[in-house]
């Protein structure tokens, strides 16, 4: 019949599957996109204001929970709730419980703004986790972590989005690295140490070609400290970006607190302390002390 359209469950226009999430174009038309999301288990993601205050988003979720912070209340969303968008004034967090399907509507061309820049930064995640499965595991906890600093925070959204994006890819440089130095159980050698250092550069280098140059200077410094005791180029103080620092604290507790192939995990209050002991030396202080309120709020302070 003219002017209906009828389409199967596999249908769609167009699609875009990463690691944390798959994104579907079901319909499109007079500037409103209809899209099917799936978050993937223990995945993050955000909502932000939009500069156009005429745009409406609406989320329907069909299967699975969603939590999320809403004025420091913990909300969790459920298979038939809902909620809508318009006129935000600040970015809303969200983590998915379980894996989450859910149709997102939206009054204003996205999808293929995501898709045009987005396919080259997917296929640079999907050759990472190719080589080393723990660096995907890792950057998925450094960026929940990071994102909820620089919540706390009140960073704007531009910095926020920052944070976000160069927190899933600071380690993507490791790509250039032999496996068996990734995964070396012994101490490195001097040879072996200065290639695992060429890692936030060749990361950023990567990065550059894409449409999210912007993050590379903050891939690049992940490794620098206050102090200039960090590599590559020994950076210190304020040469250092905020949103680096602050991945860089992320990085460090994790990588301390996870199984690696020449010893055992640390307690997470060892390493908290260690970290505490280096604030205002390797670490901006104020960061510090906030990465310690979002563990304790985790429940992640002991384990």
């Amino acid at each position: 019949m003219r002017g209906l359209n009828v389409f199967n469950k596999q249908s769609f226009l167009d699609n875009l599957k990463y690691t944390t999430n798959e994104l579907r174009l079901l319909e499109r038309g007079d500037g409103v996109e209809i899209m099917l999301q799936t978050i993937y288990k223990d995945n993050i993601f955000y909502i932000y204001p939009s500069d156009n205050t005429n745009i409406m988003e609406f989320f329907y979720i069909l299967n699975g929970t969603l939590e999320c912070d809403i004025e420091a209340q913990r909300v969790q969303l459920t298979q038939n709730d809902y909620y809508s968008v318009k006129n935000l004034n600040g970015p809303v967090h969200f983590k998915a419980l379980t894996d989450v399907n859910y149709l997102w509507i939206i009054t204003e061309p996205t999808f293929y703004y995501m898709s045009e820049y987005m396919r080259g930064l997917r296929d640079l995640v999907y050759k990472v986790e190719e080589k080393d499965r723990y660096t995907s595991l890792h950057s998925r906890r450094v960026t929940n972590y990071a994102v909820k600093v620089a919540q706390k925070l009140e960073l704007g959204k531009e910095k926020l989005e920052k944070v976000h994006l160069a927190a899933e890819l600071h380690d993507i440089g490791k790509i250039n690295i032999p496996e068996e130095i990734l995964n070396k159980p012994g101490k490195l050698t001097t040879e072996e140490f200065e290639l695992i250092k060429r890692h936030p550069g060749e990361g950023a280098d990567m990065v550059a070609k894409t449409y999210y140059k912007d993050l590379a200077p903050i891939i690049i410094q992940h490794h620098e400290r206050l102090d200039g005791s960090g590599y590559p180029y020994g950076l210190t103080g304020e040469q250092i970006s905020f949103e680096a620092k602050i991945i860089a604290v992320c990085d460090t507790f994790d990588a301390m607190t996870e199984d690696r192939t020449y010893r055992k995990a640390y307690k997470a209050e060892y390493a908290i302390e260690e970290i505490k002991s280096l604030a205002g030396i390797h670490y901006e202080s104020e960061i510090v002390s906030v990465f310690e309120e979002v563990l304790k709020e985790e429940g992640n302070y002991y384990k």
